[in-house]
């Protein structure tokens, strides 16, 4: 839950910081023992909202999962906690790397579509850029592109 609501809306934390307070419970609940088998599944999304690099972040949702991070570090003893720590860690930064091997991968297996991401995010940062300057300038309209319907419905031989 708290995955899908950082991907899909993340300037909402009220999921997530409900997720997090029933992770703090359930670690306080199971005790020192039985949390052991558990601990790289709570902290998967305390690692998460902590590495985020999202501008608009919540920073009480930040200081919530630091809190749990520093009440399970207590809890369980930092060795137990390190291994596990560092176990999700890992596996954030190999899903990483798999994702960007994969994107080169695509560029050089389909060069038509990479080619034509590449001009979207072209066209994508002239648009912002104009944008910006209309910001930073109200007198000033930049020209937008226009699209040309008719030639896109015209059939060309």
């Amino acid at each position: 839950m708290a995955k899908r609501e950082a991907a899909f809306t993340p300037k909402v934390p009220l999921r997530r910081t409900c997720v997090f307070k029933f992770l703090g419970a359930i670690a306080m609940d199971l005790g020192k023992e039985r949390l052991g088998p558990y601990l790289t599944t709570l902290i998967t999304p305390l690692y998460r909202e902590l590495d985020s690099t999202y501008a608009d972040q919540d920073p009480t949702l930040k200081n919530l999962a630091q809190e749990l991070i520093e009440l399970l570090k207590k809890h369980v003893g930092l060795e137990k906690f390190s291994l596990a720590f560092s176990a999700v860690q890992k596996e954030f930064s190999q899903k990483r790397a798999a994702r960007k091997r994969h994107r080169a991968m695509q560029a050089v297996a389909n060069p038509e579509i990479a080619a034509k991401k590449k001009l979207k995010k072209h066209k994508n940062k002239i648009e912002a850029k104009k944008r910006k300057i209309e910001f930073l300038r109200p007198g000033y309209k930049a020209k937008r592109h226009r699209s040309n319907v008719l030639k896109d419905l015209a059939m060309v031989q």
